[in-house]
């Protein structure tokens, strides 16, 4: 079976994001908006007569990175090969630049085969109702009250590329509730973001230049939010991990980060929660 695959406009967003919602990925309720700005040919669409059947993305980000996601194959055309077909249009897509993806574990060895080689795992933590966490240190404003140019420094610390209009898109999105925090000389030393989702809310990105900023962060982020509150987290990161456990939180699903060429180096010490799983 030979799919039409094509880039799947603004407008067919919420279509792919209602696919992930009945796939258990609880998406966040302005996915479809955020995730477009990414890169707006980087969503793929795969149509049989007309029908859509099919999704991955395969974003550009800069020149010479990419991410594969949102890999889905309605479950009623699955083993047709359309996965195949959609794999392929996508790793074209980012042909000639080092590609990376957070997959399940246990594809781990069939993503290997492609040649990714496994950097880290990715850890979600889960709570209904996060505790408060010590050793906090900083001043927590609205990230609308700092430069964005400050925000996109600090982003840009912490992933391969700019993604400015990603970022944008990210912190003003509706019901997006984006913080920053500041040293005592006024500095911003990191950000983070809650995002409501079909089932409570998500933390990330949460970034900062050292444990007690990203503390104040998740403090002022998660108090009063819908629960449960998910944060997703580089393994590598112990302090990510001590804060998590400190507020009561418990690993929930992980996911392997690979990358097929020299994964980036990244200061994984400055991640205490990751965007998405589906963009890196």
């Amino acid at each position: 079976m030979s799919p039409v695959i094509r880039p799947a406009g603004a407008a067919e967003m919420p279509l792919l994001v209602e696919w992930a919602a009945a796939e258990g990925w609880n998406p966040g309720l302005a996915d479809a908006a955020t995730f477009h700005a990414a890169d707006a040919g980087g969503f793929l669409l795969a149509e049989v007569a007309g029908l859509p059947v099919a999704c991955l993305s395969a974003v550009r980000q800069g020149e010479e990175h990419g991410f594969i996601g949102f890999y889905i194959v309605r479950p009623d055309w699955r083993g047709k090969g359309l996965g195949l077909a959609l794999w392929r249009a996508g790793m074209a897509r980012l042909e000639g630049r080092v590609v990376g993806l957070d997959g399940v574990v246990a594809q781990q060895a069939n993503y290997a085969r492609s040649g990714f080689a496994l950097a880290w795992r990715n850890v979600r933590f889960g709570a209904a109702a996060p505790r408060a966490v010590g050793g906090v240190e900083g001043e927590v404003v609205p990230a609308a009250s700092v430069p964005f140019a400050a925000l996109a420094a600090l982003d840009a610390r912490v992933f391969p590329a700019p993604r400015e209009a990603l970022l944008r898109a990210w912190l003003t999105a509706p019901g997006h509730r984006a913080l920053a925090v500041r040293d005592g000389a006024g500095a911003v030393r990191g950000f983070g973001v809650l995002r409501p989702c079909r089932e409570g809310a998500k933390i990330g990105p949460l970034t900062a230049t050292g444990a007690p900023f990203a503390r104040a962060l998740f403090n002022a982020l998660a108090e009063g939010a819908p629960g449960p509150v998910f944060l997703d987290l580089p393994e590598p990161n112990a302090a990510a991990l001590a804060l998590a456990g400190e507020a009561g939180m418990a690993p929930v699903f992980e996911t392997a980060r690979m990358y097929r060429g020299p994964a980036p180096a990244l200061p994984l010490d400055e991640i205490f929660g990751l965007m998405s799983f589906e963009l890196g």
